[in-house]
């Protein structure tokens, strides 16, 4: 076999190889994003329950507080609206989230898709910020002018105790709840269920297809 010859088996091999490459990769970043959306898709019937169940929550508890309002105990009524006002913005924010997961859009640039599952990772963790914020109402709806009347000392020793331990945690959670905490043993005790692993799983296999993209070598056409 001659020079000549050798040389275009050896560009044909090349330029085979290279296809196969190409092909790969292509198969490789198209199957990751199929991931990414059933990862996304899998969120959905929770966040949907759970924004109905939470619709129903505040339509009651408003329900409650507008026919008891005249003569209700003021504890009750303050500490329900307080709940049920944190409940709204934590049903606002998951409806914004379900808005975003429908406009993920895999076949798009990989950086927007990134962009959105931050602003998703984002705001499950203000949800979880709000929702604990409203641990020291669990505390105080029951009380009564009674109780405060004639519970004397004892009652006192309780709950003040109590109303202040839950208030410290849910500011301290409310102030610590951050990515940047998610190696610790706490946040991933409270960030270990569908609300939180799917979007990290799709941020990482989004960076797995920008590095892979970045390190693939040029492919000639």
């Amino acid at each position: 076999m001659d020079d000549h010859k050798l040389l275009e088996l050896w560009k044909t091999t090349d330029q085979k190889l290279e296809a196969c490459l190409r092909f790969n990769r292509q198969n490789a970043e198209d199957l990751t994003k199929w991931k990414v959306r059933s990862l996304l898709a899998s969120m959905n019937p929770l966040k949907l329950f759970t924004l109905l169940m939470g619709i129903l929550w505040v339509c009651f508890v408003d329900l409650l507080i507008i026919n008891t309002f005249p003569y209700g105990n003021p504890f009750f009524l303050v500490s329900a609206g307080i709940q049920v006002l944190l409940t709204k913005f934590a049903i606002g924010i998951y409806l914004y989230q379900l808005i975003l997961i429908y406009q993920v859009d895999v076949g798009e640039p990989v950086i927007n898709t990134q962009e959105k599952l931050a602003r998703l990772r984002s705001s499950t963790l203000w949800v979880a910020r709000l929702l604990f914020l409203q641990l020291p109402v669990w505390t105080t709806f029951y009380i009564t002018a009674d109780m405060i009347k004639d519970g004397g000392a004892g009652f006192f020793l309780v709950q003040i105790p109590v109303t202040f331990a839950f208030l410290y945690l849910a500011i301290w959670l409310f102030i610590n709840i951050k990515y940047e905490k998610r190696d610790k043993k706490w946040f991933r005790l409270l960030f270990s269920g569908r609300e939180w692993g799917p979007v990290i799983q799709s941020m990482e296999l989004l960076d797995q297809v920008r590095e892979y993209r970045q390190g693939a070598p040029e492919v000639k056409e």
